[in-house]
């Protein structure tokens, strides 16, 4: 292993966890809390949850367990490069999209639009608070505790996003939102590895899908470049291995671009430890030139990919049955199974959005033709 750097997180200074366990035999904190992760039936559920495309629409696009696949994969390379803790960054990325509703983002926004209608007060549906929620309560694998009592420096890296108001609900998981520091250098990894993972796989489940073309992609100065270099290489390269090799590459220079600007940041900061990170502000980063074509790419990703035509033709429907069965539930609480019900009201809902939050996509389509079509099911 890797010779750590004195910014990195060691596993045996870990801030531990919210049960006291006894310490692992033969791996390190930081280890086990990847090897629960693995092993949750959440991260086996988002084999079935959409990245962009529903997974019934072609078995080749990406799916949020393979996207966290590369994340962590990617992230892994970042720490190694920068001496930075490999276990806890894979930990971090395996883990960050646990919370995550079927149909990708059209799924959780129409669950936070569901729970703020519902509810002003309660804070709607954000799946970075799911995905906490998911690995500190919801999953049920051990006798002594719910969640998979995860290090707080795992479970603080899952939490990307958090309001004030949330924050100040949550501990000391939520303490550096309201003290305006930094996360681990591990967990700005892992939040860098996912930008760098969903750009690029985008763009390959874009052209495949044939939603974007060639001709579009070039109009994008990043893709452009590197397109330009593996043709000029290899003019005769059938575009599939063309693209793949464009990809390939700017996946490379983005990974490079990160380590050699991070590496000048934290030798111009000189962090005396993992703590002094957290107050010398964001030191993990692209250069100003790779973040602006970066940007450049994720706004015509936005506009040519994720607002096409027929991406928000599923992106309707998605919502449609999230939102239809959010209101069953919520009018008939005996619509859902026993584990998921209670008296008090805005606890109803809030199981309503933990049960909605936890369907793969084809189960959410099943359960609401169970619910609204009449046929053979009578």
């Amino acid at each position: 292993m890797t010779e750590l750097a004195v910014y990195a997180l060691r596993s045996e200074l870990s801030r531990g966890r919210r049960h006291e366990e006894p310490a692992p035999g033969n791996r390190s904190e930081f280890q086990r809390d990847r090897d629960r992760i693995v092993h949750a039936s959440a991260f086996r559920r988002l084999e079935y949850k959409t990245q962009v495309f529903i997974n019934h629409e072609g078995d080749l696009f990406r799916t949020r367990l393979t996207h966290s696949l590369e994340v962590a994969q990617i992230a892994r390379v970042l720490a190694r490069s920068l001496q930075l803790n490999e276990d806890l960054t894979e930990a971090i990325a395996l883990a960050h999209d646990l919370g995550h509703t079927p149909f990708g983002h059209a799924g959780q926004d129409e669950l936070n639009a569901c729970m703020r209608e519902f509810s002003p007060d309660s804070g709607g549906f954000e799946h970075n608070l799911q995905s906490l929620r998911v690995v500190d309560e919801l999953e049920e694998r051990y006798a002594s505790f719910n969640g998979l009592n995860l290090c707080f420096e795992t479970r603080e890296g899952i939490l990307k996003h958090c309001s004030l108001s949330h924050a100040k609900l949550l501990g000391d998981v939520g303490q550096r939102f309201i003290d305006r520091t930094q996360p681990s250098l591990e967990a700005q990894l892992a939040n860098l590895a996912d930008e760098i993972a969903y750009n690029n796989h985008d763009i390959d489940d874009g052209l495949r899908s044939g939603l974007l073309t060639l001709e579009q992609m070039q109009t994008v100065p990043i893709f452009a470049r590197h397109y330009a270099r593996v043709m000029s290489a290899w003019p005769d390269l059938q575009s599939r291995r063309a693209v793949a090799e464009t990809i390939r590459r700017m996946i490379n220079t983005l990974i490079t671009d990160v380590t050699h600007t991070t590496a000048a940041r934290l030798l111009q900061a000189s962090p005396s430890d993992a703590n002094a990170a957290r107050h010398c502000g964001a030191l993990v980063a692209f250069s100003p030139e790779i973040r602006q074509e970066a940007d450049v790419l994720k706004k015509f990703l936005f506009e040519n990919l994720y607002r096409h035509f027929q991406v928000m033709r599923m992106t309707n429907k998605a919502r449609r049955i999230v939102r239809e069965l959010f209101s069953a539930f919520v009018q008939e609480p005996r619509l859902l199974p026993p584990d998921y019900r209670h008296p008090d009201e805005m606890t109803q809902a809030r199981k309503i959005s933990d049960y909605i939050a936890g369907m793969t996509d084809r189960f959410a389509i099943r359960e609401h033709h169970r619910l609204f079509q009449m046929g053979d099911q009578l």
